[in-house]
């Protein structure tokens, strides 16, 4: 398979030495200072493109692929609000393909089951209420993360007593904290922090007055997320249209 990086940070050279080691081979590399080569033969050349960049980016990085009528594997959030619609009907009236996620990783995706799974069981019992807590490195500039926005929805969808996810609290680096943690009992409340190099933890806690119940993924190193991107990549390359990880998975 050929494939096209978008980004070439950590992340695109992680997913570039697995997708080497799968047997693909990279036909072009896209960054900051080569913008033009989305128009280049061997960008066109690719049977998907693989893109990791920054979430005020990643809307106009799909339209030069699509341009090309290029695939596109995409990890990069933030432009769903805005853009969420556009994209669909690109995808399902235009004969466009997007494989999006906000996470790539194959034990977030066991996760989120579970996540699914669990809120379905805890909607039977109005005495615990959920939180959410997302953890990642000073680099991070969002919160909460896609993924933690992704949980929130899904366990949202499962539970009556909730309309909706509000973001709660910010704990910097320094210690520092921002926001609150008083928010309406139909909401569910995301908190997050921000510390050292940490790749990713998520943490769904049911609490009641009795006890607690509380489910987490701790991410080791961000080779899990780089994987599952060449894996979707790999889907994506003999399927159309706007795809997700549980098409990859059915579970």
């Amino acid at each position: 398979m050929k494939i096209a990086l978008i980004g070439y940070g950590k992340m695109g050279r992680m997913i570039e030495e697995i997708a080497l080691s799968r047997g693909h081979e990279i036909v072009s590399v896209i960054d900051i200072d080569n913008q033009q080569d989305f128009d280049s033969p061997e960008f066109r050349s690719a049977d998907v493109a693989i893109e990791f960049t920054a979430p005020h980016v990643a809307y106009d990085n799909y339209l030069k692929a699509f341009r090309h009528h290029v695939k596109v594997v995409s990890g990069s959030t933030g432009w769903l609000k805005e853009h969420g619609e556009d994209v669909r009907r690109m995808c399902t009236e235009e004969g466009q393909t997007l494989f999006w996620s906000s996470n790539f990783s194959l034990g977030v995706t066991v996760f989120r089951a579970v996540n699914r799974y669990l809120a379905r069981i805890m909607n039977q019992f109005d005495s615990y209420r959920p939180t959410l807590e997302e953890v990642h490195h000073i680099h991070k500039l969002d919160h909460p993360s896609g993924t933690a926005i992704t949980l929130a929805e899904e366990l949202v969808a499962e539970v009556d007593r909730l309309s909706g996810w509000q973001f709660g609290q910010l704990t910097q680096p320094d210690g520092s904290v921002e926001g609150t943690t008083d928010v309406p009992a139909d909401q569910l409340r995301i908190d997050s922090r921000r510390e050292g190099e940490v790749p990713g933890i998520h943490s769904i806690t049911w609490d009641s007055d009795a006890d607690q119940i509380t489910i987490t993924h701790d991410a080791h190193s961000r080779r899990g997320f780089a994987l599952g991107a060449v894996l979707a990549a790999e889907y994506t390359a003999q399927h159309s249209g706007l795809l997700t990880m549980s098409d990859l998975f059915d579970f």
